[in-house]
């Protein structure tokens, strides 16, 4: 009768392995394509590279397998000249010895859910290349001369190393006018305006506690009135808010460190300054993580108190400008790597502000109630 049969599980599709898929997460039993690395975490983190072919997991163990590639993405520098664009030729890197964590696992493992998609990962690099060049930290003008495209091409190639653990292989300037439907782009601009424009119209309701009933108790009797009723669950939470949220916590909670460990590592140049600075910017760090580490539950203000939905969207933003503080942090250390001597006091006035702005949304982060603001003359 077939009552007692275990349906066999479907392999995973490797088809698109190598194309438009860069990494894929596999099961216990799957098979990893000829030509691909697997990446093993096993409970805590730790990852280590394994040869392609049948998964073997641990208990407790994940594994994801990726093609080096080359792979070959448009990316577009300046939102306002989409017209204008970069193609990016790139390869995941292979393992460092050096290392004890190779930066595209670390990736793989905080920010990929189960599949990365080329198309993802270019859009993630094109937000990153848009951050750069709008705060400086990377140049490219217009009739840019070859010193200066070389020097573009450098600082792209380490934070694309940085940031992804990835190679760049070659990029050159291209043409994207036929790819690029300016229609369409208006219609999303004046969609965005629109929901701005309504969200700020007509804002969510804050949520209002309906007042506990007052008991009056006398010596030798039984208090009177009814009784009082437990607090109740918090309210289910719109995924994207609680999944953001929770994603941008263990971001932060694995990446952290990790910055602390390449920045650790830097060669300082000489003078006790720079010394003094780069150790109370690891201390920073490390407070940082250690608040991460003890974040209190998004949808709970104390225990037995759940938190209104308006605070919970409130801590959710402040969540997301850590982590954003966090790719911020990464970008700084690529130019960290390269820079010279006479260029560390003005990073290291960056690193002041981007332990600022952690400090500051971990801190509204944690608080449970955004405090009260006196209005003022």
């Amino acid at each position: 009768m077939g009552f007692f049969t275990r349906r066999r599980k479907q392999p995973a599709d490797t088809d698109a392995l190598g194309v438009a898929l860069i990494a894929l997460r596999l099961d216990q039993g799957d098979v990893a394509p000829a030509g691909s690395t697997v990446v093993v975490f096993d409970a805590a983190g730790q990852a280590r590279r394994a040869a392609s072919g049948k998964v073997a997991c641990g208990q407790g163990e994940s594994v994801f397998c990726f093609h080096p590639g080359p792979y070959t993405v448009d990316l577009i520098p300046f939102a306002a000249a989409p017209e204008w664009g970069l193609r990016l030729r790139f390869v995941v890197d292979a393992a460092n010895p050096r290392v004890s964590q190779q930066r595209f696992d670390l990736y793989l493992y905080s920010e990929t859910s189960g599949r990365l998609q080329l198309a993802g990962f270019g859009a993630s690099v094109e937000a990153a290349l848009q951050a750069e060049l709008a705060q400086g930290a990377l140049d490219l003008p217009p009739c840019t001369s070859l010193d200066e495209w070389h020097a573009f091409r450098a600082g792209l190639n380490q934070l694309m190393y940085t940031r992804y653990g990835v190679t760049v292989d070659d990029c050159v300037p291209v043409d994207l006018g036929e790819q690029v439907d300016f229609a369409d782009m208006l219609k999303v601009r004046a969609m965005r305006a629109a929901e701005v424009e309504r969200l700020a119209a007509d804002p969510p309701a804050p949520a209002i506690d309906a007042p506990a009933p007052v008991e009056s108790h006398v010596l030798g009797e039984v208090a009177s009135g009814p009784r009082p009723t437990p607090a109740a669950a918090p309210s289910p939470r719109s995924p994207p808010v609680a999944q953001a949220d929770a994603q941008a916590l263990r971001r932060l909670f694995l990446e952290l460190p990790a910055v602390s460990r390449e920045l650790r590592l830097l060669r300082l140049p000489e003078g006790l300054p720079v010394f003094e600075r780069h150790q109370a910017l690891l201390l920073r760090l490390g407070m940082a993580s250690l608040n991460v580490t003890t974040m209190p539950a998004l949808a709970w203000a104390a225990p037995d108190r759940p938190l209104a939905e308006e605070d919970q969207h409130r801590r959710s933003r402040h969540t997301l400008i850590a982590r954003d503080a966090l790719d911020e942090a990464w970008s700084l250390l690529a130019r960290l790597q390269l820079a010279g001597r006479e260029e560390w006091p003005q990073l290291l006035d960056e690193t002041d502000r981007i332990c600022a702005n952690l400090e500051t949304g971990l801190s509204l982060r944690r608080a449970p109630h955004a405090d009260r603001v006196e209005p003022s003359l």
